[in-house]
């Protein structure tokens, strides 16, 4: 469905028009200010009509972030006190349609999304008879199996910008406070993390 503009509106209000001489715009001038007055405002609210159904998804979402945010219990405390309103919007997709997993690229998704591109993570292997062999990888003791690194890879992908960030966060790289915490709240629970940041 298209947005009609405020000329189709005038034109169908004037055909929806009764017939008579007192509804004849060449005899009652004043009947074609209310009918352009009606259209222009007919056309306003089609716009925002349709602007109201690209709100519903988040993917467009932009006046209604505040909503959306109270909805799905956001700004997220990860993301810091005063959040970029890109974040602010970015947080509700995620929070929308983020599943979670235990594999190892969501959580080499999750420091991409903060930032860092090159991440990689490196398990732990545990002794185990039969698959350990000298000089061949570093183990540890039985508990090693339950602990994982996050090689962030280097700087940042992105920094902090004049004008683009708050006071008090430093220029050219953003914290990893925030990469911190996202790990350590979607990371198993009988696991332990420990962030590498080159």
């Amino acid at each position: 469905m298209g947005l009609r503009t405020a000329a189709q509106y005038h034109a169908q209000l004037r055909h929806l028009l009764p017939s008579g001489p007192a509804w004849d715009p060449e005899q009652v001038p004043e009947l074609e200010e209310v009918l352009v007055g009606i259209a222009e405002e007919l056309s306003r609210l089609d716009a925002r009509a349709s602007e109201l159904l690209n709100e519903m998804d988040p993917a467009g979402v932009s006046e209604l972030v505040p909503d959306w945010e109270q909805v799905m219990n956001l700004p997220d405390p990860c993301l810091g006190a005063t959040p970029l309103f890109d974040d602010r919007r970015l947080a509700v997709r995620r929070r929308l349609l983020a599943v979670g997993s235990q594999a190892i690229g969501y959580y080499v998704e999750i420091a991409r999304t903060q930032g860092y591109p090159n991440a990689t993570i490196s398990e732990l292997e545990a002794p185990r008879m039969g698959r350990s062999r000298f000089g061949v990888a570093h183990f540890g003791t039985w508990q090693a199996q339950f602990m994982w690194t996050l090689n962030t890879g280097g700087r940042l992908l992105l920094g902090r910008r004049f004008s683009a960030t708050y006071w008090g966060e430093r220029f050219g790289m953003n914290p990893g406070s925030a990469l911190e915490c996202l790990i350590q709240r979607s990371a198993p629970a009988h696991t332990r993390v420990h962030i590498n940041y080159d």
